[in-house]
């Protein structure tokens, strides 16, 4: 438990912190969620580093248990527009967590015994991609309008240019691919943090 505990809670905050930020635009294509919540994959890389795949998948259960409440609660919380977390996006965001978090885990644990910044950029890297593609498409495309009949999405199929340069897309592909572009990013500036934080805590785990 003691092991769990430092992991659990920095999971939780970022989970947190991501559904309260995302609520705040950043530019056009982005909010400030998409700056915090590309952590959540530092903390399940450095706990699958240390104490191994078991411990970081419990990581990511604490963490999709603290995301399905934060969306739960607001979708008791009115805005201007309605609720603040529809159920699609509710939907959305536990799938696209948890399938992401566990995908990072396994494949982390595949090349653990490689140079150690492979593991994390590589798991990260397809983990994020993956993260994306299903959260923004369950989310928003009009395709799966089943998936909340009352929940008016026509807003993000807008056709317009890609990222306000590109060709003619729906809005929300510009909005997935400058929310990758983020995760990208950080997936290989948090190499940085990753090496100093294992370096530091990895004599605990063993």
């Amino acid at each position: 438990m003691t092991r769990l505990l430092p992991g659990v809670i920095a999971m939780a905050a970022i989970v947190v912190a991501s559904n309260i930020l995302v609520q705040f635009l950043f530019g056009d294509w982005l909010t400030w969620g998409a700056f915090t919540y590309p952590f959540a994959f530092l903390v399940t890389d450095v706990m699958n580093r240390v104490y191994g795949a078991a411990t970081a998948r419990k990581v990511v259960i604490a963490g999709f248990a603290t995301g399905v409440a934060c969306s739960l609660i607001g979708t008791q919380i009115m805005g201007e527009f309605g609720p603040l977390v529809t159920w699609r996006i509710a939907i959305a965001s536990g799938t696209a967590f948890l399938t992401a978090q566990l995908l990072d885990v396994a494949i982390f644990d595949r090349l653990r015994e490689e140079a150690w910044w492979r593991a994390p950029l590589v798991s990260t890297l397809i983990g994020s991609a993956v993260d994306t593609i299903l959260f923004f498409t369950l989310a928003f495309s009009a395709s799966l309008s089943f998936l909340e009949p009352g929940n008016d999405v026509s807003w993000a199929n807008e056709m317009l240019p890609l990222l306000g340069v590109g060709p003619a897309v729906p809005l929300w592909i510009s909005l997935a691919l400058a929310d990758w572009c983020v995760k990208l990013g950080l997936a290989i500036v948090t190499l940085v943090p990753f090496r100093v934080i294992v370096q530091k805590i990895a004599p605990l785990g063993s």
